[in-house]
Formats: C-alpha cells, sequence, structure tokens
C-alpha cells in the first residue's frame, strides 16, 4: 500500500470509530483502559525488547542523552504507564457533564452539556509514553486518535499499540480508537495534516522545529505547545533553604523535559549570597551556567552568557543565570524571553507573591515550587495530552476536560421564535 492510502484508511477509521465512541458508557471505557494497562503488563518483555531496537539505533544516530532518556521504556516505565491509565479509569468522565443550565424567559430549557472532539491526530517525537497516555485519556474522553510517533520510536510504539488493539478487541470497542502510523515517512505527516474532512484537531508534541512545522502544513486546527523556556526567580525575601532545593530540583531532577528550569533570575540583593550556594550544588551535578555579567563576576567559572541564551531551551544540563534589579525586572525578563509555558517565584513576601501570579502570563504559575509541577498528574488532571501554550481551546496542561467540547441542547413546549 502506499502512505497515501495508508493515512486514508487510519483517518476513514477513526472517524467511523469516532460516531461510536461518542456513545459509549463510561464502564465500558474504564474497562478498556483497564485491560490495555493488563495486557502492558502482560507484554512487557516484549514491548521492552523492542524498546532496545530503538535504544539501540539512537545510539548509533548520535542521540543525546536527554533524548535517550525520553526514549527508554524499562519495567518501571510500564507500570507508571499502566498506573497512569488506571488514574484515568478513576477520573470523573466528562462527557456528558452539564456545564451549566438555564430557563430563558421564554420557558426554554437550555442545558451546555460535554462532548468529545471527535478524531484527534496527535504527531509526537521520542517518548513512546506518549502514545499510552493519549491513547487513555483519548478514550475515556470519546475521541478516537490516530498516532503518528517519530521513527526513533518506531518500535516501541508499534509494541504498545499491539497492547492496545488487542485489549480494545478484548472489550468490544471500536477497533479503530487508536490507531498508530505503521510507516516512519515524513510524507504520512504531511497527508495526515490535509485530512481536514475525516480529523478534528491535531496535537504537536515535539521539538520547536516539529510544531512549526506542523503549523504551518495543517488545514485542521492545531493546539500548539512550543519551547518550554521556564524561569524560576528568587526574590529578595526568598528562603535560602527553600530556594535553593527548588532550583535544583527544577534543573537537575530531569533536564531534558518541557517543564525544567532553563533560567535562573536572583534579585540583585541576594545574589551574592545565593549564587555560590546554588552553583556548587548544581556544578556538582554537571549543570553548566552560562551567565549574565554579574553572575560571572560572582561566579568565575561560569560561561558569559550570550543573547541566544535567554531564548534557549536547552533540555539539558546548561542553565542560563541574571541576576536582576526587583521584581518588575524579573517579570520584564520573563515577558521578553519565556514562552509562556511555566515561571515560579521563591518569596516570603506576600504581595510580591500575588503580583507575580496575577501579572505573569504562562500556563501555570507557581508561588514557593519547582516548574516540575506543571504536569498533568501532579495537578491532579491524570496523565495528560500535553501543555498548551496557545490559549485556543485550552492553556496549561490539556486532560480530560480540555479533550472535550460543548454543545447546547435546549427543551421547549411548542415555542417559536417572533
Amino acid at each position: 500500500m502506499t502512505v497515501e492510502s495508508i493515512v486514508g484508511q487510519l483517518a476513514k477509521g477513526a472517524r467511523e470509530a469516532a460516531m461510536a465512541l461518542a456513545s459509549v458508557s463510561t464502564t465500558r471505557k474504564n474497562d478498556a483502559l483497564k485491560a490495555i494497562a493488563e495486557k502492558m503488563i502482560e507484554q512487557a518483555p516484549y514491548i521492552k525488547s523492542q524498546n532496545v531496537l530503538d535504544l539501540d539505533a539512537a545510539r548509533k544516530n548520535g542521540l543525546t542523552d536527554a533524548m535517550i532518556d525520553r526514549l527508554t521504556v524499562d519495567d518501571k516505565t510500564i507500570r507508571s504507564m499502566a498506573d497512569g491509565l488506571l488514574e484515568v479509569a478513576g477520573l470523573p468522565d466528562p462527557v456528558g457533564s452539564s456545564d451549566g443550565t438555564w430557563i430563558r424567559p421564554n420557558g426554554l430549557a437550555v442545558n451546555r452539556v460535554r462532548i468529545p472532539l471527535g478524531v484527534i491526530g496527535i504527531v509526537y517525537e521520542s517518548r513512546p509514553n506518549v502514545t499510552i497516555d493519549t491513547a487513555g485519556l483519548c478514550l475515556k474522553s470519546g475521541n478516537a486518535v490516530i498516532l503518528r510517533g517519530g521513527s526513533e520510536a518506531i518500535h516501541s510504539n508499534k509494541a504498545l499499540a499491539k497492547s492496545i488493539s488487542e485489549a480494545l478487541s478484548e472489550t468490544g470497542m471500536p477497533e479503530n480508537a487508536v490507531q498508530i502510523v505503521p510507516v516512519t515517512d515524513r510524507e504520512a505527516v504531511t497527508l495526515l495534516l490535509q485530512k481536514e474532512e475525516e480529523i478534528d484537531l491535531i496535537i504537536p508534541r515535539g521539538g520547536e522545529g516539529l510544531i512549526r512545522f506542523v503549523v504551518e502544513n495543517s488545514k485542521i486546527p492545531v493546539l500548539k505547545h512550543y519551547k518550554g523556556v521556564c524561569h524560576v526567580y528568587v526574590d529578595v525575601s526568598a528562603d535560602a533553604a527553600m530556594a535553593e532545593e527548588i532550583c535544583f530540583n527544577a534543573k537537575v531532577q530531569r533536564p531534558g523535559v518541557c517543564n525544567a528550569m532553563e533560567t535562573l533570575l536572583v534579585h540583585k540583593d541576594t545574589a551574592d549570597a545565593f549564587l555560590p550556594e546554588i552553583a556548587g550544588r548544581l556544578s556538582g551535578a554537571g549543570v553548566e551556567i552560562r551567565g549574565c555579567e554579574q553572575t560571572c563576576r560572582i561566579l568565575p567559572s561560569a560561561v558569559p552568557a550570550v543573547a541566544d541564551d535567554w531564548y534557549a531551551e536547552y533540555l539539558d544540563l546548561i542553565l542560563a543565570v541574571r541576576v536582576v534589579e526587583n521584581i518588575d525586572a524579573a517579570m520584564a525578563h520573563i515577558a521578553r524571553y519565556g514562552s509562556q509555558h511555566t515561571e515560579a517565584i521563591v518569596t516570603s513576601d506576600y504581595g510580591r507573591a500575588e503580583r507575580f501570579l496575577r501579572e505573569v502570563d504562562s500556563s501555570v504559575v507557581l508561588v514557593n515550587a519547582s516548574t516540575r509541577f506543571n504536569d498533568g498528574g501532579q495537578l491532579g488532571l491524570g496523565a495528560e495530552m500535553g501543555i498548551s501554550t496557545s490559549k485556543l481551546h485550552a492553556f496549561g496542561p490539556m486532560g480530560l476536560r480540555e479533550l472535550t467540547t460543548t454543545k447546547f441542547v435546549v427543551r421547549g413546549d411548542g415555542q417559536v421564535r417572533t
């Protein structure tokens, strides 16, 4: 079969499955999610053996350690994916829920009801867990999904798709509710982005280059997730020990993900005391610091930062550091260089904390907590589809509710418009 015919069949099958899924009961959807979790655990040896093929190829192709970390599937990963599915199964089903009811003066009863979006196309890179997370969220929210992972994870994704397919079949769900594009040709992505008659929404997950390619070539609405240029601002009133723990966690705990801190902003009156302490700890963890002029004065081992460093999403053990005059300068820096992803302030001043929360325009804003908490699971949404940095139709982590829209249900008793 040609790539065009493969994509055409996937799109047609997904549209048919979406129509059937819209009326599937919550119990049946939950049963399917549990079955997928069980099937993954049962087939873990096979999934890991296929992942080894991808890892071997990744190393031969010179992928970075951060990319290999994203690509790796082990027992812990499989257990985590299975637990994510079970967590989604335990969440309230948004489909059919009401966002409000009211009676018009003429007696019409109006109800705004949540419904699935329909068919969602996911274009993503590296992380096989996206296959399971998105499949689970789409099933629970009543959406059919077409998954197009990166070529670097093709064997892993096919193995996970096998578990999904078998579980759907055994639980009597529409067989095309979750489909994976089985070819690595880039043409498949381009063709998928043209299927506006069958696909309702495209969600790209990956590097900025992938997302811009999708946005520029899609005839279908796109939910964008550009760079995660995340900042932590350490205020003059910050508790130094707390700030050190937060900054270390935000940068080092998992540097290759989108909610890792990329730039540290430090108030000038605390920089001389704070920067040597945090720099010593970060350097011990292998972090390279690229600093402004004042930072380099305090930390002679720091590499002088260039303009591009303030815009950078390193996804690696590299950190840009700038000493700022005050909270206004910190917020101005974030507004200029940030990506509306995640920003945090460490402070003991209530007024400055509230200003930061109110005035910083990002999908998640935190006080005295690590940027790593911008995550659907950490915020109580269950597994997430991704983190949207655009405001239509969602902003921030996308859970079940964000994968639905609303329609109006109106009940009358003979009313006509005059």
